[in-house]
């Protein structure tokens, strides 16, 4: 997830560093026939946590095992739902089965057939209780699934579930590794062996991942011989490190992609909405944050086109609740929170938050109202949002202290744990709008999604209902409502919907932005060979 004062601008200006003049680099010079070699390269402010998407839940591992593994369908560039490890699926029975045919010869990295008894022993990790996995309660919703022959799965279902073929698209584990001992300690969360374009290699800790090219992917050999996934845990030091030319890409900042121009002549640069949104959480269990209205307060307090006009430089909107503004089931009725300091005042007031000893924080029961926001350091973005919030609550009488933590301790220690009052983060979400693993009640658990506690029975009646209804035009009215209530309950302070502004360095061909972004054709990317000599190595 990412995060206006003229003062705060200043804190996103990168330090001076030696600009490496980028070449324009002529593709009408070079032979630009596909081809395969080269090094790929890009950094993530955080380490991995787990490789194995059953139990992955952070946007680093995500990448990692989204080149690993493969899932029964995936998304094309239009967003549409084609197949993968499946050939093919015939949905019956009002949508309750789909009967999976799986694609023949596919074989796991170590060379063993994949076959639908790796399939069906995934389905039985996602639904054992000892599994740490955020994502079973879509799999306990199968009533029966079985695996007739080799190269076909079947799955029968309770009652009707619309996102059931999306959720097909989880990376397939493969059973002769997994059933050996506890899957959550397994030491293949480190080793894995998927059937994705890309092989695992080597784990440096806090340091890199490599993975090298599957020259048996059933899609066909990817083009770049290696790909290189470096920690770097300060997104200043990552555009430091893109100008240097040690990086083949990354995602900038706002004040970043905006300048540089010269140095950009040599880069891909790309501009989308992204399908996400950023938000600050409330620990709904802490008694700080009960009152509707002292969270209704807060949010009233954050001027959000201040972080929109200098942190974001105008390439974000307002987030107004659970979906972005590009998603079916948003609700364009539902009107961003305004900042009306005065309003918010009003608020605290009439939740009994007075300021008795005239220190200029507000009291209550003779408690200061002092809280902590929680964020991931090296988000310059996200850090300088924080102090927006901070500036913002200072001046209705709210004391927050803003702490920054490495990214595996923030996700682990006090997300996954519930250790917080508040937290500063976005979620990147599915196409799908059901959204039940982060709002209903019970996914409240340790490491589930729901970890703010949120607990409305009108929502989760909806949530069920969305999952069991077809067809967009039934499934939109009851995602608005959601997106309504969620929106009223206030839970988190929905901030903005950023534009995604990756660039990729002009050595790489094959890039294309669509509707799905532009990393959705990755194995089709390469560098000609005249130019890998010059390419990165790491």
């Amino acid at each position: 997830m990412k995060r206006l004062a003229p003062v705060l601008i200043a804190l996103l200006l990168q330090p001076a560093c030696r600009t490496i003049k980028a070449d324009t680099y002529d593709r009408t010079k070079v032979d630009t026939t596909p081809v395969d070699g080269g090094t790929y390269v890009e950094a993530s402010i955080g380490d991995a946590s787990f490789l194995n998407p059953v139990l992955a839940t952070d946007s680093a591992s995500n990448d990692i095992n989204n080149l690993v593994y493969t899932g029964l369908v995936r998304y094309d560039k239009d967003i549409k739902l084609i197949g993968d490890l499946a050939e093919s699926w015939e949905i019956t029975e009002s949508g309750r089965v789909i009967t999976f045919h799986l694609r023949k010869g596919v074989t796991w990295h170590d060379g063993k057939p994949f076959t639908s008894d790796d399939v069906l022993f995934t389905y039985h990790v996602l639904i054992d209780s000892n599994t740490r996995s955020a994502f079973s309660a879509d799999y306990e919703l199968v009533e029966k699934a079985e695996a007739p022959d080799p190269y076909t799965f079947r799955v029968r279902y309770k009652q009707p579930f619309a996102p059931a073929l999306e959720s097909w698209g989880i990376g397939i584990l493969p059973k002769h590794i997994w059933e050996k001992g506890d899957v959550n300690e397994n030491p293949a969360n480190r080793h894995p062996i998927g059937t994705g374009p890309y092989m695992f290699q080597q784990w440096v800790t806090d340091e890199k991942i490599v993975l090298v090219a599957n020259p048996n992917f059933y899609r066909g050999r990817p083009h770049i011989d290696r790909y290189v996934y470096r920690i770097i845990p300060d997104m200043s030091v990552q555009f430091l490190e893109l100008r240097q030319g040690t990086l083949s890409s990354m995602t900038p900042t706002p004040d970043q992609y905006n300048g540089y121009q010269e140095f950009f002549n040599g880069y891909q640069k790309f501009h989308y909405p992204a399908f996400q949104y950023n938000y600050m959480a409330f620990n709904l269990e802490n008694p700080l944050f009960k009152d509707v209205r002292v969270r209704k307060a807060i949010a009233l307090a954050i001027n959000k086109q201040e972080i929109i006009d200098g942190v974001y430089q105008g390439l974000a909107v307002p987030a107004t609740g659970p979906f972005p503004p590009t998603s079916w089931a948003y609700n364009p009725e539902v009107r961003p929170v305004p900042y009306d300091p005065e309003q918010s005042k009003r608020l605290l007031a009439e939740a009994g938050w007075k300021d008795t000893d005239g220190d200029g924080i507000l009291d209550k029961d003779g408690k200061p109202f002092s809280f902590a926001l929680v964020t991931n350091q090296g988000n310059k973005v996200r850090e300088s949002m924080a102090l927006v919030i901070q500036d913002g609550l200072s001046k209705v009488g709210i004391h927050m202290d803003v702490r920054i933590m490495e990214w595996s301790v923030f996700i682990h220690k006090y997300v996954d744990q519930k250790q917080f009052e508040t937290v500063l983060l976005a979620w990147s979400l599915s196409r799908d709008p059901d959204c039940f693993t982060i709002w209903h009640s019970s996914q409240r658990g340790p490491q589930q999604y729901n970890f703010v506690g949120y607990e409305n029975p009108e929502v989760d009646k909806l949530l069920i209902e969305g999952r069991q209804t077809f067809g967009v035009e039934n499934r939109k009215p009851i995602y608005q409502k959601v997106h309504k209530l969620i929106a009223d309950d206030v839970p988190y302070v929905f901030l903005v919907v950023p534009e995604s502004l990756p660039v990729v360095h002009k050595k790489i061909i094959g890039v294309e932005q669509a509707p799905a972004g532009i990393g959705w054709n990755f194995e089709e990317w390469y560098i000609p060979k005249a130019w890998q000599k010059t390419a990165w190595a790491s």
